[in-house]
């Protein structure tokens, strides 16, 4: 059996102030707060995973708000944007709840003959609501504000910003499987025929421009989906014969992952679906309980004094 890339699974950003960030993602966005945890090397710090209604690799968010924490720069070596799905008809609805909201928007525009709003959040994060070509069957997490016609249904794609094309696309042809679809100018599509959705990346090559910063408002990484642990582990063999460093495997106590920088400068994460978010919480009570890792249990009620209160 061939091994496969499933798509994305999560992408992980950076952030300021905690009770905005969950504020923005799950009043204004609409979406489910799946896991409130900490940063495995910072326990002092949250890690929020924002999502569909069981956390559907493919729809996950997440975040380390780092409170007082610089901003960062736009530029290559970096995803530069995340493009989140959402049903036809439905952006007039947002346009007008991002003007009620204060959100930073431009007008519709149109990309691959796919209609889309730019927008950012409160940190500067760039996203885009993308009306697909193919209507998004995947079944979306609702609230009383953001209803089911208008809900976000997972990421459409990402968009990697590069000095040179050519070292990213190898890895996503050559390792992961990907194609390229479609070209337009200096924006280059590539897609993997092995799901329907959240199966696109977007590499924009930008020879003369500089090198972003990571900071506040920029991604930290993206996770690429595989079945399961064994997979996971085909992968990092496959990647050492390709030459690249990569890390052992970790276990984040909902997904077991391997990192990599791919060539252009960005770093790649290959995360897989077992055992998902459930495995601590019900379905019903996920994202409502502070999940600590392990090692950090006996330690719980320091933690918990000093982390910011969300309600």
């Amino acid at each position: 059996m061939e091994d496969k890339i499933l798509g994305l699974h999560h992408i992980t950003a950076i952030a300021g102030e905690a009770r905005r960030n969950f504020d923005f993602y799950t009043r204004v966005l609409g979406l489910r707060l799946v896991k409130k945890t900490v940063n495995f090397d910072d326990p002092y710090t949250y890690h929020f995973y924002y999502g569909d209604k069981v956390g559907t690799p493919g729809t996950i968010l997440t975040f380390f708000p780092w409170e007082g924490i610089q901003k960062g720069r736009r530029g290559t070596q970096q995803v530069t944007e995340i493009g989140y799905s959402v049903p036809e008809n439905s952006l007039d609805f947002w346009l007008k709840r991002f003007e009620a909201n204060k959100v930073s928007y431009q007008k519709v525009a149109e990309r691959f003959g796919e209609q889309y709003l730019s927008f950012k959040d409160p940190d500067g994060l760039p996203f885009g609501l993308i009306v697909p070509k193919s209507a998004d069957a995947r079944q979306p997490w609702e609230t009383a504000e953001v209803g089911a016609e208008y809900s976000t249904r997972g990421f459409h794609n990402i968009t990697v910003t590069t000095n040179k094309l050519h070292p990213t696309a190898d890895v996503l042809t050559n390792l992961f499987g990907y194609r390229l679809l479609e070209q337009h100018v200096n924006r280059y599509r590539f897609i993997t025929d092995t799901v329907e959705n959240a199966a696109i990346v977007d590499v924009v090559e930008a020879p003369g421009e500089v090198i972003g910063q990571v900071a506040g408002g920029s991604v930290h990484h993206v996770a690429f989906r595989v079945d399961n642990d064994e997979v996971l582990l085909r992968f990092r063999e496959k990647i050492l014969n390709y030459g690249l460093q990569i890390t052992e495997k970790i276990d984040r106590n909902y997904f077991y992952s391997l990192y990599f920088r791919e060539p252009g400068g960005v770093l790649f994460e290959i995360a897989t679906d077992n055992p998902g978010f459930a495995v601590d919480e019900s379905v019903e009570e996920l994202g409502s309980g502070l999940k600590l890792p392990e090692q950090y249990e006996a330690y719980r009620e320091d933690i918990s004094s000093k982390l910011a209160k969300l309600d």
